[in-house]
């Protein structure tokens, strides 16, 4: 019997400094040994979901700020996400997104790298791959690094995996379908198996402080100007 729960997952917005995350779950690992992870409320923006009667969950799913001009269709984005298993049995959680072309698993630093842009060649055509290093060769595609891999991650039974940037993994958003600025949602779907998904918005994330203000605009009048006023 296939069972959905995405009417019975419990999804709540976080405010910055609402509460401390408990210093393990926040500590850098990638995956340790607790049973109350549900309980834990991260101190970042995001949103915290729950299915399969409170067994698995996710917490502080946030897609990472893109800046004042945000994101561009076709951009790659940061995706933030802590899983939890209360169970005593492991269980693989897939993810996808209908607003990008994939999701992808990788390490931080490679997430947080400037993407390569298109830049003609030396004879005028487009590189496939993107801009070219400092040594004249293409740069590589992300999605072919050996840091990435399919979206699927592995919980042991009774811990969290930590997938931001706060530890060594995280997720991708590859290839965005649309722009997005900041406090807009992309959708994102968890597939814990068995029939049990959590899909949901995922918001992109606000600045904790405003931007600085324009430079003003200050005009001058030349000396010739002036006299040529009267």
């Amino acid at each position: 019997m296939t069972r959905s729960i995405r009417g019975s997952r419990r999804a709540a917005v976080l405010l910055p400094g609402i509460a401390a995350a408990a210093a393990l779950l926040l500590s850098g690992c990638g995956a340790g040994q607790i049973s109350e992870t549900a309980n834990k409320v991260p101190s970042v923006q995001g949103v915290n979901l729950e299915g399969a009667e409170g067994k698995y969950g996710v917490l502080g799913v946030l897609v990472a700020y893109p800046g004042v001009e945000g994101y561009q269709a076709g951009d790659n984005a940061v995706l933030n996400a802590v899983f939890y298993n209360d169970t005593h049995n492991p269980v693989t959680v897939t993810v996808t997104s209908p607003d990008a072309r994939e999701v992808v698993l990788t390490t931080v630093r490679a997430a947080t790298s400037p993407s390569p842009t298109a830049s003609p060649s030396p004879t005028g055509s487009p590189s496939p791959t993107g801009s070219p290093s400092p040594d004249g060769s293409p740069s590589p595609d992300p999605t072919s690094s050996p840091d990435t891999q399919p979206a699927r991650i592995e919980i042991p039974p009774l811990s969290y995996v930590q997938l931001n940037t706060e530890g060594d993994r995280v997720l991708q958003l590859i290839g965005l379908n649309g722009a997005l600025l900041a406090g807009q949602n992309v959708t994102v779907n968890f597939d814990f198996g068995g029939g049990d998904q959590i899909t949901s918005p995922a918001p992109v994330a606000v600045p904790l402080t405003p931007p600085p203000p324009p430079s003003p605009i200050i005009e001058r009048h030349t000396e010739f100007e002036g006299e040529g006023a009267h």
